[in-house]
């Protein structure tokens, strides 16, 4: 805690998502909501160069090599547990990108109300289009909201990888700093933001909705029945 604003950093090195980082992250928000005075919620990562870099492949090729792909639809059904959590989140959340953020990494970034970015190291990129494993609705519409359509359907398609003034010009993030600032930066602006709870928790029920609507009821069919993810 620093004044009112909580700071949770991931301490993992690539910050791979699986049932590991969800279980911790979703944990550390029940945590601050109902065992500290927070206002402001900041993530960020002890990793320099890596602010998330997605999926954990490794632990997704394992567990179809022992024909678990139920554990990979868990996975999904978790991680959009992770996602609607953040994104009715009772106070502001700021994600301080350090590094690259890569694939459904990019998407969990976009879930929190604003976004920070390294000026000079780091990518955001959606390379789902080389690896043949497309976005399920849900993180479609996180990424709809955060980014505008053109650019969203550049970075799909391409997989290019976005650095921090493109971010800043297209929208992405809300402010580019070199990386011995930027987790100030974060900070500081998170500490400008003392707002009631119930209040923001309200406006983001009313602002994501759609969103929170797509991820439970058009999300849960295509985990099912995705072959995509488990071939």
């Amino acid at each position: 805690m620093d004044d009112h604003v909580a700071l949770v950093t991931m301490k993992d090195g690539d910050n791979l998502i699986n049932p590991d980082f969800i279980h911790e992250a979703i944990s550390l928000l029940d945590y601050v909501e109902n065992n500290t005075e927070a206002s402001t919620l900041v993530f960020h990562s002890a990793n320099p160069k890596i602010f998330t870099l997605g999926v954990d492949l490794d632990w997704m090729v394992k567990k179809l090599e022992e024909g678990k792909k139920e554990k990979i639809r868990k996975l999904f059904f978790d991680l959009d547990e992770l996602f609607v959590k953040i994104l009715l989140y009772p106070m502001p959340t700021i994600s301080v990108i350090n590094g690259h953020v890569f694939g459904i990494g990019a998407v969990f970034s976009c879930t929190f109300d604003f976004r920070f970015m390294r000026s000079e190291r780091g990518y955001f990129c959606l390379p789902e289009v080389d690896l043949g494993i497309p976005l399920i609705p849900g993180m479609m519409a996180i990424l709809s909201k955060v980014i505008p359509v053109t650019k969203l359907v550049e970075l799909l398609y391409t997989g290019k990888r976005a650095a921090a003034e493109e971010c800043l010009s297209s929208g992405i993030v809300m402010k580019t700093c070199p990386g011995e600032n930027l987790l100030n930066e974060a900070m500081n602006f998170g500490k400008t933001l003392n707002k009631k709870r119930s209040f923001i928790g309200e406006m983001k029920k009313r602002i994501n909705r759609d969103i929170v609507r797509v991820i439970q009821d058009t999300d849960p069919t295509y985990i099912i029945t995705g072959e995509s993810f488990y071939s």
